[in-house]
């Protein structure tokens, strides 16, 4: 039913057919969205972690690769099937009380995440009008000039939000082209100035190759307060970079709309145009201030920007952001509908986005935006195992597939321990921070891949003892299916 403004998202009913969407929505939605402003932060801090060429080549092909996969392995045929948001789905399985907690603390991550993508879009203004800009360790906005920048693209990233995912997709399909091409220019305008400022010859692809090694991702010590960065480090980083989306399961509110699951392939147009060409473009540009400045660490995507394609690259960041926050408020208000479902869609969107705003003006989340996505998938990623075991195998085992729906419960025991003890053995692990065989395999970067299967064995171990406790009344079972 649509609310008093047109939009009619679906929340708690399977997306009819005449609005399922083609293969273009969301390949433009997917390059819009991860071919972003906050890539002009995160391939920097791929230098400033002392990554070698090899390093982080190899390891965003391999680990791009993975995250392709997961979406279209794991997210897409469960989203095709069911055709509900993700939080309508957790709410038949884990019971409206525990899916209210789980909502809360979707829509905080969201709001957060959405905040460091406002913090990019700001920064292009710093350079049109002046003001002053965080620096690297700045945790508090630190002039009047950012809070209005942040106030004004937060209310815009927040409109288009509020009208649902087909202005989204309208939005990212409208933008993608452009910044993609920015994003290009970036690399090569940093490559020619670095052939200029170290006089190198190339003539060949080894010669720039050669390049990369010695002068951009050279592989030494990270800088003050950086995590050495390894292939694994990369790796692990782009395939859980977006954790919580694909193996968390968030993206079922997306590809609820695709014909089909293998729509999911869309997911590599973001993950190689944006975190591969653009990652590597903004190391580029970042590498090359150091070069030229070893102290000027400060990463700004938009004087960054700027210095190598002026207007355009300012343009870039801020369009780049907006394409990436308005996906990502869109998902944050659908988590705090769920906990409040009679309340407006289009005002709770504008809600969270106003949330969303106030987040971005503290620049400490997009400067710490590596240990941040890997924070935020790890806290959602549990939910993503419980839902992926309650719709495939849980039958397999004799037991009840949406059991709070069936059995009339508001808590769901087995998802609660399976989301809550997985973060506190996850948690733990990262806070020891063990020395197995010389390396450390549960920094943040690596735990959730263990933590996945923990939590998967913890629901369905669990289930089998709460199941038997408490059983659905008779016929209940037909009663929580959906129609596909």
């Amino acid at each position: 039913m649509s609310d008093e403004y047109g939009v009619n998202e679906y929340e708690r009913q399977p997306v009819p057919q005449c609005a399922w969407l083609g293969l273009r929505s969301f390949v433009g939605q997917y390059a819009g969205e991860h071919c972003a402003g906050t890539e002009l932060m995160i391939g920097p801090l791929f230098v400033a972690a002392g990554v070698s060429a090899f390093d982080v080549v190899v390891g965003l092909i391999v680990g791009n690769a993975l995250a392709v996969f997961s979406w279209m392995f794991l997210c897409a045929p469960i989203a095709t099937r069911a055709r509900l948001t993700l939080y309508f789905q957790l709410e038949r399985i884990c019971g409206r009380k525990l899916v209210t907690l789980y909502n809360l603390a979707n829509g905080v991550m969201f709001c957060f995440l959405a905040g460091s993508m406002i913090t990019v879009s700001a920064t292009a203004f710093g350079v049109w009008f002046n003001y002053r800009q965080p620096a690297l360790n700045d945790v508090y906005p630190n002039s009047a000039g950012w809070v209005i920048a942040v106030l004004a693209v937060g209310a815009v990233i927040s409109v288009v939000a509020a009208y649902g995912y087909k202005m989204v997709a309208r939005i990212a399909n409208i933008a993608a082209p452009w910044m993609v091409l920015v994003f290009l220019a970036f690399g090569f305008v940093g490559i020619r100035q670095f052939i200029s400022e170290t006089g190198t010859a190339i003539h060949s692809a080894g010669d720039l190759w050669h390049m990369t090694q010695t002068a951009i991702w050279k592989g030494g010590d990270p800088l003050p307060g950086q995590i050495k960065f390894t292939f694994w480090h990369v790796m692990f980083f782009a395939w859980f970079c977006n954790m919580a989306m694909h193996v968390g399961m968030s993206d079922l509110s997306v590809f609820r709309y695709a014909r089909q699951s293998w729509y999911a392939v869309a997911s590599a147009a973001g993950m190689y145009v944006g975190h591969f060409m653009a990652w590597l473009c903004a190391s580029i540009l970042y590498a090359l201030q150091l070069h030229l400045d070893p102290s000027n660490t400060d990463v700004l995507p938009g004087p960054l920007a700027y210095k190598a394609c002026g207007i355009a690259g300012l343009l870039c960041v801020v369009v780049a952001g907006w394409t990436t926050a308005n996906p990502t408020i869109y998902r944050a208000g659908l988590a705090f509908q769920a906990i409040v479902p009679g309340a407006s869609r289009f005002k709770v969107t504008l809600a969270t986005g106003a949330i969303a705003t106030l987040a971005g003006m503290f620049p400490a989340i997009a400067m710490k935006l590596l240990g941040f996505v890997a924070l935020y998938g790890l806290i959602l990623m549990p939910m993503g195992a419980v839902v992926l075991i309650d719709f495939w195998v849980i039958k397999r085992f004799g037991m009840q597939s949406n059991y709070a729906q069936v059995s009339g419960k508001s808590f769901n025991i087995a998802a609660a321990v399976a989301w809550l003890v997985t973060l506190a053995i996850c948690v733990t692990l990262v806070k020891l921070d063990p020395v197995i065989g010389g390396v450390r395999p549960f920094q943040i970067y690596f735990v959730s891949l263990p933590g996945w299967f923990i939590a998967a064995a913890l629901y369905l171990i669990v289930s089998k003892f709460y199941q038997q406790q408490i059983r659905p009344t008779a016929g209940s079972a037909e009663a929580g299916e959906v129609a596909s």
